[in-house]
C-alpha cells in the first residue's frame, strides 16, 4: 500500500507539457523519461513518439487536461522532471564568451522561460537560480521556453551568494543589471567570462545578492522606468555576445 501510495504521488507531481515545439524537445532530450502522451491524429503525424503510450485524443479532452486557453496544438506529455545539475559541473564546462544567467528569486514561470530562450539562442553556459525561490518545471514553463528548457543547463542552488563566490572562484565576472546604477553595462563587460545577474521585476536584487557581484551595470534605456525582467536578459545576453 505504501509504495502505490508513493508512486501514485509521484505521478501527480508529474509536469505536463504541451505544444509540439515543447513535446518535441522532451522527445529529443536523452535526458528526459517522457513517460505517455495524449495526441490528436494529426497532430501524432507530425511527431515520433517511437515506444511511448499515446492515447489518441481530440481537441475538447486536451483541452480539459491543459490550463484553460493554454495552446496545446493538438499534443500533451506527461514527464518525469529533469536530473539535477551540480553547480560544479556546469563551471568545469565554463568557455570564454559563453555567459552564465543567474536570476534572484525570479518566480513566474513565462518569465523563466523566455530567458531560458534567449539564453539557448546567445549561446549562455546555463541558468542557476534558488531552489526554493524559482519556478518548477511546468507545461507553462516549457511552453515559453519553445525547447530551451531541454537543451539549456538549469542548475538549482541552495544559497545563491555562496554559488556566486563559487562563479568567481571559476573566473567569471559578476556583473548584477539594477535601474539604479551609474555604470551601463557596456562599459561593465570586459572579462571573457561573464556572470548576468537579474532580480525579480519590482523589488530587483537583494542587498547580499548585489554584494556578491564584481560590478552593477544599467542598460541604456529611456522613456521607460525598466524592462520585463526575461526583455532585460536578452538585451543583456546579446550585448555579452558581442562584447570584445
Amino acid at each position: 500500500m505504501r509504495r502505490k501510495a508513493r508512486q501514485a504521488t509521484k505521478a501527480e507531481n508529474r509536469p505536463r507539457f504541451w505544444g509540439r515545439h515543447a513535446v518535441a524537445a522532451a522527445l529529443a532530450n536523452p535526458e528526459r523519461d517522457v513517460v505517455r502522451i495524449w495526441a490528436t491524429r494529426e497532430a501524432a503525424a507530425s511527431l515520433d513518439f517511437g515506444s511511448i503510450p499515446v492515447t489518441y485524443s481530440d481537441v475538447a479532452d486536451l483541452g480539459r487536461m491543459v490550463p484553460r486557453d493554454a495552446p496545446h496544438q493538438g499534443v500533451v506529455a506527461e514527464v518525469e522532471r529533469l536530473d539535477d545539475i551540480l553547480l560544479a559541473d556546469l563551471l568545469d564546462r565554463a568557455e570564454d564568451k559563453r555567459p552564465l544567467v543567474v536570476l534572484d528569486q525570479v518566480t513566474d514561470p513565462h518569465n523563466v522561460g523566455a530567458i531560458l530562450r534567449s539564453a539557448a539562442a546567445f549561446g549562455a553556459l546555463g541558468l542557476v537560480t534558488q531552489d526554493r525561490h524559482a519556478p518548477p518545471e511546468s507545461g507553462a514553463l516549457a511552453k515559453a521556453a519553445s525547447g530551451a528548457l531541454e537543451t539549456v543547463p538549469w542548475v538549482r542552488v541552495v544559497n545563491l551568494a555562496r554559488a556566486l563566490e563559487d562563479m568567481a572562484g571559476a573566473g567569471f565576472w559578476r556583473i548584477g543589471l539594477t535601474g539604479s546604477a551609474d555604470t551601463t553595462l557596456a562599459e561593465a563587460l570586459g572579462p571573457p567570462r561573464v556572470a548576468l545577474v537579474l532580480g525579480a521585476e519590482g523589488e530587483g536584487m537583494r542587498q547580499n545578492t548585489e554584494s556578491h557581484c564584481d560590478a552593477l551595470a544599467r542598460l541604456p534605456i529611456s522613456g521607460i522606468e525598466s524592462l520585463n525582467v526575461s526583455n532585460a536578459a536578452a538585451i543583456a545576453l546579446y550585448a555579452a555576445s558581442v562584447a570584445g
